[in-house]
């Protein structure tokens, strides 16, 4: 069965049929810049943008969010236009798109994919993934199971956001090396692990491409830390599971 997904992010907006009996994209993503000012409303008119590119009418459709989302509503906007705070998300993008949009957080979808169909399935225990981008997004899940929302690329580190020293973004506007920016990712999960004690991290997100060049670099973390097996797709695989699981006939209980 396919269902459409979509990530919106603070850089760009994906999306594609996915396939979900194999947790892979249907067709090759198609992706947009975000528009700046990222407003509701010019969001709104590229995710249509980005559905209308595979001619979609195969009904509802998954849609991720950075930030805070509680029943299709957007609490929060770290990263995009504060016009999204306290708006009705899932009732703006379904009313453009003309079909029913479940929204949910970005790194939840992600994780979601992941452990469902990556380096988190079938693992027991606190499990984090991280997706390193414009932010940092996490989920958290216990046993297999979601706790939404946690947003820990907003703790704090050394008086900022975690996101503001250890995002991928972060590297780039700094212009870090991989040892420099591997050291700062490093603090990041020493701070997560000292919280919450996990077995695992999943580091997801554009950059879990390069896992190689970092990944082997961060020392003194306890818990075993692996790359996304679904890389960037994984949030628009999640957005799909979660349409599905919306859905009359679902076919995941999320």
């Amino acid at each position: 069965m396919d269902v459409f997904g979509v990530d919106i992010g603070g850089s760009g907006i994906k999306g594609a049929p996915v396939d979900l009996a194999r947790g892979e994209l249907a067709e090759e993503r198609f992706k947009v810049l975000t528009p700046h000012p990222a407003t509701p409303d010019a969001v709104a008119d590229c995710v249509r943008e980005v559905v209308e590119h595979f001619g979609w009418s195969g009904g509802s459709i998954g849609a991720t969010f950075p930030g805070v989302v509680v029943d299709g509503t957007t609490r929060t906007a770290a990263n995009v236009s504060k016009d999204w705070i306290n708006r009705d998300a899932a009732a703006l993008l379904g009313e453009r798109l003309g079909a029913p949009v479940t929204l949910l957080n970005d790194a939840d979808a992600a994780g979601l994919a992941e452990m469902h169909y990556g380096a988190g399935r079938g693992r027991k225990g606190t499990v984090i993934v991280l997706t390193f981008g414009t932010g940092i997004g996490s989920a958290v899940f216990i046993d297999g199971r979601l706790v939404p929302n946690t947003e820990l690329g907003h703790l704090e580190l050394r008086g900022h956001d975690a996101e503001k020293r250890a995002s991928t973004r972060a590297k780039e506007d700094k212009g870090l090396s991989w040892e420099r920016w591997a050291k700062r990712v490093e603090r990041y999960l020493l701070h997560v692990e000292n919280l919450f004690s996990p077995e695992l991290f999943v580091i997801g997100g554009g950059v879990s491409r390069k896992a190689d060049k970092f990944l082997p670099l961060i020392k003194g973390v306890s818990a075993e830390i692996v790359p996304a097996r679904l890389e960037n797709s994984a949030g628009i695989v999640g957005a799909a599971m979660a349409a599905s699981a919306a859905g009359s006939a679902p076919a995941f209980a999320l």
